[in-house]
């Protein structure tokens, strides 16, 4: 019992609350399109897993998510992290806007920056 109360009187003293904070509408699967000629569509998923100590986890383009971070602030929710094709990293940066997602990707290695967006994966 004095566990119990032991942890309710840190949680009120720290401002933390018992419950996880509500799951962001980041979360979860994306329909990414990275078409870039007119009338040839190239898609691919992106799955984001966005933890409440602002990690995130999944995959997008086939690759696992490596050292992600997202946050809310100044009116839009944002995620950045690190995939690989193992020959080079690339750094993806990537904002909720309304219902859809807008981003860009960076590989050096390549020497490109493309930008998307994805639109909610069906189902």
């Amino acid at each position: 019992m004095w566990r119990a109360v032991g942890l309710i009187t840190l949680l009120a003293a720290t401002g933390a609350s018992a419950q996880a904070p509500a799951p962001s509408p980041l979360n979860g699967l994306w329909t990414v399109d990275l078409s870039s000629e007119p009338g040839k569509p190239y898609t691919k998923t992106m799955d984001l897993r966005l933890a409440p100590d602002g990690a995130v986890t999944g995959s997008f383009y086939d690759s696992t998510i490596e050292a992600g971070r997202w946050k809310t602030a100044r009116g839009r929710t944002c995620v950045s992290f690190r995939t690989t094709d193992c020959k080079g990293p690339y750094h993806t940066a990537a904002c909720l806007a309304g219902d859809r997602v807008v981003g860009q990707t960076w590989a050096e290695h390549r020497s490109f920056l493309f930008n998307w967006d994805a639109v909610r994966a069906p189902g």
